[in-house]
């Protein structure tokens, strides 16, 4: 048995010991060939020593990674790496418009989580920031296909005007609840939901489902709240 092993869109790509995986553009793993906003080599599995480590070798698009339990969750910047001591890191980045994820599974991980009775699932709130209904509401519409489908990726994310249209929303109502709730988690140090100072990024809505599924800010159990009327107070 290898290693490690990168699931990709359903493909399995091995390493051994000793080995390397290079991932971007124009690499052993390719990952979308006609993305020019996508590095030719973006990441790079290899290990050192008996360790394994994922690297950054990119120098303007950065990774989110998180443990299969979304309790860990990491920004791996241009330069940056980190090692993959968990049994499966889940890996989401973007590129452009598109967005993308894998999942890297190690043979023999350096940490072995043991879950517990206290282990929270989809709280109502992220730090010392509550969550209205609405809020809510507005992140499971997003979220919605991740939850319901096992293997959906990110680039399933509907656009605010499917969201929009799932809540009964106007489209200016969902708009003024997501900048509520990016400048909500924004405050507490979520990346990536603020293109700079005053500036909305482009890509919010996938990297919005991305922190509330795998921090298991929402969860499955949470989608009946989507047929639920909701506050209007934020």
């Amino acid at each position: 048995m290898a290693a490690i092993s990168v699931e990709f869109c359903g493909e399995w790509f091995d390493l051994e010991d000793g080995g390397e995986l290079t991932i971007g553009r124009d690499a052993q793993l390719a990952i979308d060939e006609d993305n020019q906003f996508l590095h030719r080599q973006f990441l790079s599995i290899v290990q050192v020593d008996s360790l394994w480590w994922l690297v950054n070798i990119g120098s303007r698009l950065s990774a989110t990674i998180t443990d299969s339990t979304g309790t860990m969750q990491a920004w791996l910047a241009p330069g940056a790496r980190i090692p993959l001591v968990f049994p499966i890191t889940k890996v989401v980045f973007t590129a452009g418009p598109t967005t993308y994820d894998l999942s890297i599974h190690a043979q023999f991980p350096e940490f072995e989580r043991s879950p517990t009775a206290d282990d929270p699932a989809g709280d109502t709130t992220v730090g010392p920031v509550a969550l209205t209904v609405s809020q809510k509401q507005l992140i499971l519409a997003l979220s919605e296909p991740m939850l319901t489908r096992d293997g959906t990726g990110i680039s399933a994310v509907p656009t605010s005007a499917q969201a929009a249209e799932r809540l009964g929303w106007s489209s200016t109502k969902f708009n003024r609840k997501l900048d509520n709730v990016c400048d909500k988690l924004d405050r507490l140090g979520v990346r990536g939901l603020r293109g700079g100072p005053g500036r909305l990024a482009s890509n919010r809505r996938a990297r919005l489902v991305e922190h509330a599924v795998f921090s298991r800010l929402v969860t499955a159990d949470d989608l009946p709240l989507l047929d639920l009327g909701a506050d209007d107070e934020d």
